[in-house]
């Protein structure tokens, strides 16, 4: 069952979803790095005829490959359990749900936006925000799980 929240709930959820999502950027990063050194080291065996290589390198270049992969999903497994989800990691765009006009809606964050200013429908995305006006201050809705 998804869980709904009202504007103040999802803000004040923010400084540590940012914590998060800036770690994951992170290990998202650290992963494509070590990902790339691995794909160059092996066109080079290839293109070599399977030289020797340091299997050392080889190693640890796959083993932080591996731990990065494996602390990204940990960091987007835990946005998620605190309602949040991730759109975009890339741009670092996040949605909470929301009730508006008795209809599903996104409360929709950007990495760098100082808060929440924007909704969407769950259909629209990104494209579709809409400014937070005083009408949907006064009547979206969460519920009272938060």
């Amino acid at each position: 069952m998804p869980h709904y929240f009202t504007l103040s709930q999802a803000q004040r959820l923010i400084p540590e979803i940012e914590l998060l999502l800036r770690d994951a950027l992170f290990h998202k990063h650290e992963y494509q790095k070590a990902h790339d050194e691995l794909e160059q080291t092996t066109e080079r065996i290839r293109a070599s005829g399977g030289s020797r290589v340091n299997p050392a390198a080889l190693l640890s270049a796959r083993a932080r490959r591996d731990t990065s992969a494996s602390t990204l999903k940990q960091l987007l497994d835990e946005i998620q359990e605190k309602g949040a989800m991730v759109k975009d990691l890339d741009i670092g765009l996040i949605d909470f749900l929301s009730l508006y006009q008795n209809r599903e809606v996104c409360l929709c964050w950007k990495l760098g936006e100082d808060g929440i200013a924007f909704w969407h429908g769950t259909e629209e995305g990104f494209a579709g925000r809409k400014p937070i006006d005083q009408d949907f201050r006064d009547r979206h809705k969460g519920d009272s799980a938060h």
